[in-house]
């Protein structure tokens, strides 16, 4: 009889530990929306939570980096105060996928103005995992969109 609780107990185990984590997708939403306003206020502490150690970022303009290099962009700097913001970030038209724990997210980046008037368009596309209670872009794509 104690053979079998065991083999019971062992079995909810394995079956716990291969369950995949999948997040609603408003986590990943949200996750995004509290990245972007952290972008355009240019706060630091955002981006060093948003981004996972091995980042690889392939920029609009084709250069590519990691987590490493665009924090060294962002040494020094203090979150700039919502009155002197010069571009806000927000995200339109999101579309997630989850793939064996990852989450895929493509969406539409739309740089603003303060008077809400739309400078730039980009696709994005941003690859998850989660970690640390908390979901992380390990990869990011952003390809401008031409007017």
């Amino acid at each position: 009889m104690l053979n079998y609780f065991v083999k019971a107990w062992l079995s909810i185990l394995l079956l716990a530990a291969a369950t995949t984590v999948y997040a609603g997708e408003d986590e990943i939403i949200v996750a995004i929306d509290q990245f972007l306003y952290g972008a355009s206020v240019n706060d630091a502490t955002i981006h060093d939570q948003f981004w996972a150690e091995e980042l690889i970022y392939t920029s609009s303009s084709g250069s590519r980096f990691g987590k490493t290099e665009l924090m060294a962009g962002m040494e020094g700097t203090m979150p700039t105060s919502e009155e002197n913001v010069t571009t806000w970030f927000t995200a339109s038209n999101p579309h997630i996928n989850y793939v064996e724990g990852v989450a895929i997210a493509n969406f539409v980046l739309v740089a603003s103005n303060p008077a809400g008037e739309v400078q730039n368009r980009y696709y994005n596309t941003g690859v998850f995992v989660f970690r640390d209670m908390r979901w992380q872009a390990i990869n990011w794509n952003a390809t401008l969109i031409p007017e």
